[in-house]
């Protein structure tokens, strides 16, 4: 909270506040994490009611969040024996009638109501049969004290079942909270220097911390919600920018003078195809990099199918060029094989040695790689987290290409830094768009390259959805596009089936698809995770060369299989996918230059976000689109590995919905920086330790995140 040196009043443990105790405290640590006076103090409303206004009867609808009434109460009759009692109440206004009902907590209630008394009265509307009635409402006499003292907008706190069990609902934190801010507020101390706190207009941290639990006005509510918004983002920025530059200064590259033989033979006789114009932008900037005398530390982003493997071999091809090493690591051991098949085939008419290492490998053959990595005569090598293990020894590493990084935890991808005496140049890819908000948060400190065209010659996907009623005309379909000569997909998202979730099972999938094609006419492939990898290969290669027609799958495909002939992708159950695993299940047709057609299949009962993730995936093929649609409706979460990036946990700001704040505080920081790159002047010195506060836990990732 506010800035120190050692335990302050805040580091309190909640035990110690007046209406909390040993066991309120206990169930606070365990159902909520809160566990000091800080805690309590950053725990923020998730929303807001107004209590500004009175509704009529009359006027109540079921759609309405929460209403306020005034009314008289009477009819008051209990209902069931045991158990089933519950209480119901009428209240009465002007315009009608209203049942309020309760469930528990009757017993004190019943001869609490005096007749011709008004009351306040305060819930949620909810329809039983034929009449609205609200269930457990807030009830209070009308009195001149009442409705002052009632905030115009009520504070609304996430709570569980045991702590309303023992009186810390929504209105129980608020009273804790109430208790506390007075207390604390002489030691919420501000964290942001009074030159910023004028430029962007911003509430002190005092006030905003008391607006926000009690505010005063909706537009006292607004401004403190950007102020901690602002704070909570700008930090994460300033300390993004500052490692950067501090890499910049202190961490010395490779420089590759040379564009030579490889390189421009790979060019000039290997490539079948002419670069597209953003392939041809990203190897300049990743030239530039290597020619700086800086580590390159470069994220590059490109949707599925847009040629990101062509760049990441003709990188490796100019460390290569003046006497480095590269490597290639994937996460999954299918995603290896087929970078080494691709990467083999496009380094066939150069005089390279490249090799495979992973888990897999045997022995002997591993002896031999790991001699002559160390050696220097195997100049590329593919793998997986295989390649970060101790007795992976390179003779010059110049050049590390990460695929699908976010599958890699920080340290992992750490460990490839000890492999070379100076840090070699690092560029990681995704195949998976990552909407601004999130590449300024996780990759803020890496410079980004994005591949925004396709190949030329490849035609746009067809995405359809489909009921399950319509599974025939789908299997007509496949046929058809078989007879064409085409080859198909067919993706479940479980392997044996489960109790807790009705989906369509890989096993059962299975045997339905071979029932409906037959042999002779017919081969079918299986593929799924717990394979082993020999017989993963065998079933791929069988795919690969024509042998099957139709492959069935767990989502061991989504990423790594590259078969221009699969023109149909079927997803079984699509409404359990995710929009990103969607679209990189999608990635795995329309490779060649026939026209391709994603299937989503999906019972009609349809969840609200399910249907809108099918929607959006018949209206665009947009990577980026898809995105941020994800990142609306998933909020950020653990998106791009986000809890591996050494990016602290947001409490307030919203990475899906607070984009214009989140450019503003990088605009800040990187202006601040410029003019103090280590915050040694006076008027700066506050975030200077308020950035050591922050991080003083953390280590730095930034050279290989």
């Amino acid at each position: 909270m506010a800035e120190r040196s050692g335990p302050s009043y805040l580091d309190t443990p909640l035990d110690y506040l007046k209406g909390v105790g040993p066991q309120r405290a206990g169930l606070l640590r365990s159902e909520l994490g809160l566990f000091t006076f800080a805690d309590l103090l950053t725990f923020f409303p998730f929303r807001y009611v107004d209590r500004s206004r009175f509704h009529t009867i009359g006027q109540v609808s079921e759609e309405m969040p929460y209403v306020q009434l005034r009314g008289t109460i009477d009819d008051i009759r209990l209902h069931g024996k045991n158990r089933t009692t519950r209480m119901t109440a009428s209240l009465k206004d002007q315009t009608g009638r209203m049942e309020l009902v309760w469930f528990r907590g009757f017993k004190w209630l019943k001869n609490r109501f005096l007749p011709g008394v008004e009351y306040i009265v305060f819930g949620k509307p909810q329809r039983y049969g034929q009449h609205l009635s609200i269930a457990h409402p807030e009830i209070e006499p009308v009195s001149p004290e009442a409705i002052n003292q009632v905030p115009a907008l009520q504070a609304v706190y996430n709570s569980t079942e045991k702590l309303r069990s023992k009186g810390l609902d929504s209105k129980g934190i608020a009273r804790l909270m109430k208790t506390l801010l007075p207390l604390a507020g002489s030691h919420i101390g501000e964290t942001l220097p009074g030159h910023l706190l004028s430029s962007v207009k911003l509430l002190p941290r005092k006030e905003a911390f008391y607006q926000i639990h009690f505010p005063g006005s909706f537009e006292m509510m607004q401004k403190a919600r950007a102020r901690l918004k602002f704070e909570e983002l700008f930090y994460i920025q300033l300390n993004l920018l500052r490692n950067k530059l501090l890499r910049e200064e202190t961490t010395e590259g490779y420089v590759f003078p040379q564009i030579g033989q490889l390189f421009n033979g790979f060019f000039h006789r290997e490539l079948s195809f002419e670069l597209t114009g953003a392939q041809k932008r990203v190897l300049k900037e990743i030239r530039a990099d290597t020619l700086s005398g800086r580590q390159m530390n470069r994220l590059l982003q490109g949707d599925v199918g847009s040629g990101k493997t062509v760049v990441a071999v003709m990188s490796m091809l100019m460390a290569l060029d003046n006497g480095f090493q590269a490597c290639l690591m994937a996460p999954t051991e299918i995603l290896a094989f087929q970078h080494a098949e691709s990467v083999s085939a496009m380094l066939n008419g150069l005089d390279v040695k490249a090799g495979l290492l992973t888990g897999s490998t045997r022995q002997s053959e591993r002896r031999n790689i790991l001699s002559e990595l160390k050696q220097g005569s195997l100049q590329v090598i593919i793998g997986t987290h295989a390649l970060i293990e101790d007795v992976v020894e390179f003779e010059k590493l110049g050049m590390v290409v990460i695929d699908e990084q976010h599958r890699f935890g920080v340290a992992q991808r750490a460990r490839l830094w000890s492999k070379s005496s100076t840090p070699p140049h690092v560029l990681v890819m995704t195949a998976t768009p990552i909407p601004r908000t999130l590449a300024m948060t996780i990759y803020g400190d890496l410079e980004i390259s994005v591949i925004d065209e396709l190949p030329p010659g490849r035609k746009p996907i067809k995405t359809i959805h489909q009921y399950d009623s319509h599974r025939l005309k789908v299997f007509g379909f496949m046929r058809q596009q078989i007879k064409m000569g085409r080859q198909v997909y067919v993706v479940y998202p479980l392997i044996q089936e489960s109790e807790k979730l009705d989906l369509k099972d890989l096993t059962d999938g299975y045997e339905s698809i071979v029932r409906e094609f037959p042999l002779p006419y017919y081969a079918v492939s299986i593929l799924h995770g717990r394979m082993s990898p020999a017989d993963k290969d065998f079933e791929m290669q069988r795919f690969v060369r024509g042998q099957t027609q139709i492959m069935v799958a767990t989502t061991v495909i989504e990423v790594g299989i590259d078969v221009p002939n699969a023109s149909v992708m079927v997803i079984e159950s699509a409404q359990r996918f995710g929009l990103s695993q969607l679209h990189q299940l999608r990635g795995r047709v329309g490779r060649g230059a026939d026209q391709s057609y994603c299937i989503l299949m999906s019972d009609k009962q349809l969840s609200a976000d399910a249907r809108k993730r099918l929607e959006v995936m018949v209206s665009t093929n947009d990577g980026f689109q898809i995105a941020e649609a994800d990142l609306q409706l998933r909020g950020p979460g653990d998106i791009q590995g986000t809890q591996q990036s050494g990016i602290p946990e947001l409490k307030i700001a919203d990475l899906a919905k607070d984009g214009p704040l989140l450019s503003l505080a990088r605009q800040q920081a990187r202006a601040l920086l410029e003019k103090d790159p280590g915050l040694q002047m006076p008027a700066n010195s506050l975030l200077k330790r308020q950035l050591q506060l922050l991080y003083r836990d953390s280590l730095s990732w930034s050279r290989i995140s």
